[in-house]
């Protein structure tokens, strides 16, 4: 006897949904939202359990708390909904496309892995983002003065009272206090990273993935909390469109029909693109060790290759992308394989390819 649940979660409340495997609307409740009232509220329902839930903001939580109790949980991909919507409609709508295998996407959860790490890195990140924002906020009153500001000589404190004096004595207290925004941001950002670090040293494979192009500690320590494992995808193309770096090829009135009736493909625009629905952690972390590579990295194979595509004609923008591509599938390969960067492979492979 198979049961599939839909279950809409909110903050205070949580709507569920028991549909048969006939698709037969069977009961649908409210539970708070609860641990442990969750927990009674599914084991009342008999039989083989199948649950479903959007992702959001608890569905780890409730991944962890609820995954023992159930045969199969599954953490769907927000969609957009258009028409009457409710909680029991929502709900009973994620039951029936569990039950017919009309989820478009499926969120791969595992609470339980890299926890400490992941919550290093998610605070390293947010405080990154601070005090970009802070040193944003400071530039803005000069600008909005007429002061011309460039690089980040303004937010040093050696020359801070130079700057200060070009402001009018009534926006020198706001910056002032920006100012002292900006290094208690910069303090905290100092420990979180170092409190990363010391993390990431306890998993051998931060080190692993460290030496890739590009790459450092911190980045190898972003990384990994946030794919999990490798084996979750079977090719590099699949990494790619996870990562934002795979491209999606978009054409309409494909087909025309000859003189004699036969249909053919026409040459049509394509528009292509990338995908958009992706991880924005994993592109920035890419796109930021491509940059590493183009700025840094002058005598690494992988450099190389990218001046060749540069002088093959491509735009350097694309360049840098296909770039990315290659570092991605790099840390893939090294992640699965366990082994360190050889830039004697990176060079075999870009002799090989210029053959």
């Amino acid at each position: 006897m198979e049961r599939y649940i839909g279950m809409d979660v909110h903050a205070g409340s949580c709507t569920l949904a028991v549909i048969s495997e006939k698709g037969r609307k069977l009961k649908d409740f409210p539970v708070e939202t609860n641990g442990q009232a969750l927990v009674e509220a599914i084991r009342m329902i008999p039989g083989h359990k199948h649950l479903v839930m959007e992702e959001g903001l608890q569905s780890a939580w409730l991944y962890e708390t609820l995954n023992p109790h159930v045969d199969e949980l599954v953490v769907a991909g927000i969609t957009t909904s258009r028409g009457p919507k409710s909680d029991k409609r929502d709900a009973y709508g994620l039951a029936e496309k569990l039950r017919v295998g009309n989820l478009d996407k499926h969120v791969f959860k595992a609470p339980r892995q890299f926890t400490r790490l992941r919550e290093l890195s998610r605070a390293h990140m947010t405080l990154v983002g601070d005090v970009v924002r802070a040193q944003a906020r400071i530039k803005s009153i000069y600008r909005s003065r007429g002061v011309l500001v460039t690089g980040v000589d303004v937010y040093s404190s050696r020359r801070r009272n130079e700057w200060l004096k070009q402001l009018p004595s009534t926006s020198q207290l706001r910056a002032t206090r920006l100012y002292d925004h900006l290094d208690f941001l910069l303090e905290q950002k100092k420990r979180a990273e170092a409190d990363l670090l010391r993390e990431g040293k306890k998993h051998p494979i931060v080190k692993i993935l460290e030496s890739a192009p590009g790459f450092g500690p911190i980045r190898a320590a972003r990384l990994v909390p946030i794919v999990i494992t490798p084996h979750r995808f079977r090719t590099k193309r699949q990494f790619w469109s996870y990562c934002g770096l795979g491209i999606v090829t978009r054409s309409s009135s494909d087909w025309v029909q000859t003189a004699e009736g036969a249909w053919i493909k026409s040459r049509v625009p394509q528009t292509r693109g990338l995908s958009r629905q992706h991880n924005h952690f994993l592109k920035s972390i890419f796109k930021g060790a491509a940059t590493t590579v183009v700025t840094q990295r002058n005598k690494d194979p992988i450099h190389a290759r990218y001046e060749r595509i540069l002088d093959g004609g491509t735009k350097p923008s694309l360049a840098k992308l296909s770039l990315a591509r290659m570092i991605a599938a790099t840390v893939l390969r090294m992640w699965k394989n366990e082994e360190e960067y050889d830039p004697g492979r990176a060079g075999l492979l870009a002799n090989t390819r210029k053959g």
